[in-house]
């Protein structure tokens, strides 16, 4: 063996507990609630202020109804709601493997 392949197993656990961190804090950046959540409020902002900015032409074709402004805070209010279900139930850090009962 050469002196590159020998690895103590202190050295790959402490390897193997790096990777987990690092996992997990791309886990927790990743969640699908915070990039939902981030692109509907995003949306929302912009297609509300569309719906405050509409002409009486632009209402008149969607008989009388300002369709951004109702379709931009109700993708406001549901961005908030994922936004609000992530800071309320974060994802939980993972379980260490050595640390598990047997």
């Amino acid at each position: 063996m050469s002196e590159h392949s020998e690895y103590s197993e202190r050295d790959v656990h402490r390897e193997v507990t790096e990777l987990q961190g690092k996992s997990a804090t791309a886990a927790r950046l990743f969640d699908i609630r915070r990039i939902i959540g981030g692109l509907f409020v995003i949306y929302g902002v912009i297609v509300t202020i569309a719906g405050i900015t509409a002409s009486d032409a632009d209402i008149d074709k969607a008989e009388g109804v300002n369709i951004n402004l109702w379709t931009g805070l109700g993708m406001l209010a549901l961005g908030l709601f994922f936004l609000t279900w992530l800071w309320l139930r974060p994802t939980p850090p993972p379980v260490d493997p050595t640390q598990l009962p047997e």
